[in-house]
């Protein structure tokens, strides 16, 4: 067992955080009228800030695209909700996140304020719908991460990759960066209490505030240039690329191959 942090500096980090929280709402009122480049820096600051206040220490491997490149989609493995503070603070980018975030408390407007892209997985039908909003945004030069396995782990295994939210990677001709995500207590093993596997947020929070400190891998992998292959190549070269990196089986052992068909319809 590592040690654990005590009520009153739980409480204190508690406070701090839902402060935090409040004045990024206010900051996202505003946030649209912001130039690209001043939206970007307020949410990498707003990230850090976060992750400073639970002493989750960000550690970087790799290259993450630069501020020239355009057309740029992330694709990571999925752990916690701290994935999108992780990945804002290192490399601001907008996200594609469930629905029903869309409607937690202050966070689910937040998120729409910042421009998430909200999509209702139990609709199939809401693919198309979602890759046509990534495109666009892509379109205008920004970046967009996507979580592939649609659910999350405890970091020890790696979940099939959906090959459905690659086809914006497809349509629009972008540079894909797979990006590996893993989370270390103190003593340098997997931290579990900073995966999302129960469904309570309060309780995931509880777990993270319970702990001294958490540290945050995340590893930025060579890109993978998307033109000429479909959608199901690149959900497996990304699957293949961050299991690698994390040193983890996948389930898939041969990369997906062309279909033979247009690819809208792949």
């Amino acid at each position: 067992m590592y040690p654990t942090t005590h009520l009153p500096l739980r409480i204190f980090r508690l406070t701090r955080l839902l402060l935090h929280v409040v004045s990024g709402f206010i900051q996202s009122l505003f946030y649209s009228y912001f130039s690209q480049s001043v939206q970007r820096k307020l949410t990498q600051n707003w990230a850090a800030g976060f992750l400073d206040i639970l002493n989750i220490q960000l550690h970087c491997g790799g290259k993450p695209p630069t501020i020239a490149e355009q057309r740029v989609l992330l694709a990571a493995n999925h752990v916690s909700w701290l994935d999108i503070c992780v990945l804002m603070a290192a490399c601001p980018t907008r996200f594609v996140a469930k629905s029903e975030i869309s409607h937690w408390p202050v966070i689910g407007l937040l998120g729409r304020n910042v421009g998430t892209l909200f999509i209702e997985r139990a609709r199939r039908s809401d693919t198309l719908r979602i890759n046509k909003s990534i495109s666009d945004v892509l379109t205008t030069g920004d970046r967009v991460t996507i979580f592939p396995e649609g659910t999350t782990s405890d970091g020890t295994t790696l979940q099939h990759f959906h090959a459905s939210l690659f086809q914006s990677a497809v349509s629009v001709s972008t540079r894909l960066y797979p990006v590996a995500i893993c989370y270390r207590n103190i003593g340098g093993t997997i931290s579990k209490e900073a995966a999302y596997i129960n469904p309570s947020l309060l309780f995931s929070l509880q777990q993270i505030l319970s702990q001294t400190r958490i540290d945050a891998e995340l590893s930025f992998l060579e890109a993978i240039t998307t033109e000429g292959k479909n959608r199901r190549e690149l959900a497996r070269l990304a699957e293949h690329a961050i299991a690698n990196a994390l040193s983890l089986p996948v389930a898939h052992r041969e990369p997906g191959k062309f279909s033979g068909l247009p690819a809208e319809q792949r």
